[in-house]
Parts: structure tokens; sequence; C-alpha cells
């Protein structure tokens, strides 16, 4: 495996070859495995009083982000190139109003040889791109951001949650 350039530490979606690959888990135990990720999604007051009130044009931006986020963490392997086709037992995806829009969380669990962060990770860009797109015509300068991994829980490091 080559190095990370930073660390020293290997990658293991990179052979000793340089080439790209996608990891071979054949060997790792099935465990229960569960991660959570966060974003957001910054509106305008406008576009906030809309969904507040149900008059979005195109029907409830909320619902529809949920949906679209639960479709996306089961088809993640198809947009993420190396990633491992996963039999997911759970997705949810929350939408809770704040000050300046709305707080997206995304929880997938499943049992297998590897986890769901980029599912989970997935889940949350999906939902906040069809907040925008339900928006759009109201307001451009709509930005999502702040998507990470907030915890993990399986498999042989066991569990992780991000402190800051």
């Amino acid at each position: 495996m080559a190095p990370s350039r930073k660390t020293g530490a290997r990658l293991s979606h990179v052979g000793a070859d340089g080439k790209a690959r996608m990891v071979d888990v054949g060997g790792k135990a099935v465990t229960a495995r569960e991660a959570v990720a966060r974003g957001r999604v910054s509106m305008s007051a406008a576009a906030r009083r809309l969904i507040r009130t149900g008059e979005v044009a195109k029907g409830d931006p909320l619902q529809a982000a949920r949906l679209a986020g639960i479709l996306a963490a089961k088809r993640t392997s198809e947009l993420i190139p190396l990633c491992h086709p996963l039999l997911l037992s759970h997705v949810s995806v929350e939408l809770t109003p704040t000050r300046t829009g709305y707080d997206i969380e995304a929880r997938v669990r499943t049992s297998g040889q590897t986890g769901v962060e980029m599912e989970a990770l997935t889940a949350v860009a999906v939902a906040g791109l069809t907040i925008y797109d339900m928006l759009k015509a109201v307001d451009k300068t709509m930005v999502i951001g702040e998507i990470g991994l907030v915890e993990k829980r399986g498999g042989k490091s066991g569990p992780w949650r991000r402190t800051r």
C-alpha cells in the first residue's frame, strides 16, 4: 500500500503498485456496525418560512430530503467507486430546524464486514442537495456544509466519536 503524504500511514484503497483498488474484506468478521453523520443547510428567512408554512411549490422538501437521503445511503456503492455494496438494516434521516436553516443527521446500520460511514455521509449530502433543489427558485444562496462523521460503532477498530 502507498503511504499517505502527511502521516506515513498506509492507504487501504491503494495497492503497493500505487493503483486504486477495492479492499478485500472477505477475511473480516461480520459484526454489527453503525455510523452517524451530520451536516446542515443554511438558507434565507424566506426559504425557511416557505418550508415551515408548507408553501413550497414542489411539495414538502423535508419529506423529499428524508426519502432521498435514505435512497442515497442504499445506493452509495453506485456513487463512490471503491465502496462495497452493503445490505443495510436501517437508515434514518432526521431534519431539525435551526435559526439559519436545518441540521441533517443520518444514522445507518448493517451487520457486515465493512462499515457504513460512507452511506451515512452520502445520505446527509443528498438530503441537503434535495432541499437545495426544491428551494433554489426562492434562494440560490443556500449553503450545504459541515458534513462529517460524528460516530461509528462496530468492526475491529471499535467505537469512535468526534470530540470537537
